[in-house]
């Protein structure tokens, strides 16, 4: 049985994920599917007829001996990396490319997909998985199909060590420091925060401060705005 396993899955060593996938009109093979804990999607190795292996993330549908690739003038093909303005309308994609080049940055994580939803001038309309609604370039790069979950995500932890493997540690609440560690420490017993608002070990307010970085570019193609 376990000899099986190793078979189809295999631990990917460091190896990085492959979002730009540049391997262009080389046909590749997915050859295993790979145990990648630090994210919570599903990936796999492809390797490719002149012998490159890249970790890829791994669409729903699927296997191993399925083929995928990556160009212009393709059919659309679970797996296969396209330019935006050659999909057509209602296709779900992922690791779709904010600018031109850049590679993949949207809808990467597990059970994530985004919907093509118009077309127009140079921008194609895509709804994004947290429901936000933008433009983005018709030059950019998507895959065709939405992102395996791991069956991992839905299982029990068990026991705290669990969480220890990928690399959550333990969290201490402010108020039962001392004042040198922490601005809510010190007080006798069960204590109040002792301020006006709750803040950071450095001094920055905690609560309520907006922390998002001022206006960009891609800013003003969002069409509706995340709930």
């Amino acid at each position: 049985m376990h000899s099986k396993i190793s078979n189809t899955i295999e631990r990917h060593n460091g190896e990085k994920v492959d979002y730009k996938r540049t391997n262009l009109y080389k046909k590749g093979e997915v050859i295993s599917f790979s145990y990648s804990p630090f994210i919570n999607a599903k990936t796999c190795f492809v390797k490719y007829v002149d012998g490159d292996k890249k970790l890829l993330l791994c669409p729903a549908g699927l296997k191993i001996g399925d083929s995928v690739m990556s160009g212009i003038d393709l059919p659309l093909f679970v797996g296969n990396h396209l330019l935006l303005k050659n999909l057509p309308l209602g296709t779900d994609v992922h690791n779709i490319e904010l600018y031109p080049g850049n590679g993949g940055k949207l809808a990467r994580s597990g059970g994530s997909s985004a919907n093509i939803i118009a077309k127009e001038g140079l921008f194609v309309t895509l709804r994004l998985p947290s429901g936000e609604v933008r433009l983005v370039s018709k030059y950019c790069w998507a895959t065709v199909g939405k992102v395996t979950e791991k069956k991992s995500l839905n299982a029990p932890l068990m026991k705290a060590g669990k969480n220890r493997w990928v690399g959550k540690r333990p969290h201490v609440r402010g108020v039962v420091k001392n004042p040198v560690d922490h601005p809510h420490g010190g007080g006798e017993g069960r204590s109040p925060i002792g301020r006006s608002h709750p803040v950071t070990p450095w001094g920055r307010i905690a609560l309520g401060q907006k922390t998002r970085r001022p206006r960009r570019y891609s800013d003003s193609l969002i069409l509706i705005r995340r709930k």
